[in-house]
């Protein structure tokens, strides 16, 4: 990806996904992480929670996959920096936003957060951000 979409101010395409209990019980296996504040309800709502929170790693996952979405396989994530500011609950559903603010040859430097969408929206990570390279499909690693 070349030209003007890549100039400073330009808007990174949002990426949403929502978190049924199902999707948080896959993403355990997927990770062994099976503590229970992530997918037990009476667990969560024992210790005042609205539902089983959201493990905070998926967060990461979903801003580089927004990214690489946007910029393809030439794009090489070089760093990606990310800050919890509220939690997000089983049955909510997120949306990742970004904007470019730096372009400097190759490097990229976007600022990113997640939003959290519907009736309680908030923010739910931010700052957050990325620096990317971006390389010719013959360059490598």
């Amino acid at each position: 990806m070349t030209g003007p979409q890549l100039l400073p101010g330009a808007v990174v395409p949002p990426l949403e996904r929502s978190f049924p209990i199902t999707r948080l019980v896959a993403y355990a296996g997927a990770t062994w992480d099976w503590h229970r504040l992530h997918y037990d309800t009476a667990y969560a709502g024992a210790r005042d929670l609205a539902a089983p929170v959201v493990d905070g790693q998926v967060f990461g996952a979903l801003l580089a996959e927004q990214l690489l979405d946007w910029l393809g396989p030439a794009c090489v994530l070089r760093s990606l920096h990310f800050r919890f500011a509220r939690p997000v609950f089983a049955g909510e559903s997120v949306r990742c936003v970004g904007r470019v603010t730096a372009v400097d040859g190759r490097l990229v430097t976007v600022e990113q957060s997640v939003e959290v969408l519907g009736p309680r929206a908030r923010t739910a990570v931010a700052p957050a951000g990325a620096l990317v390279e971006l390389r010719e499909p013959a360059d490598g690693p």
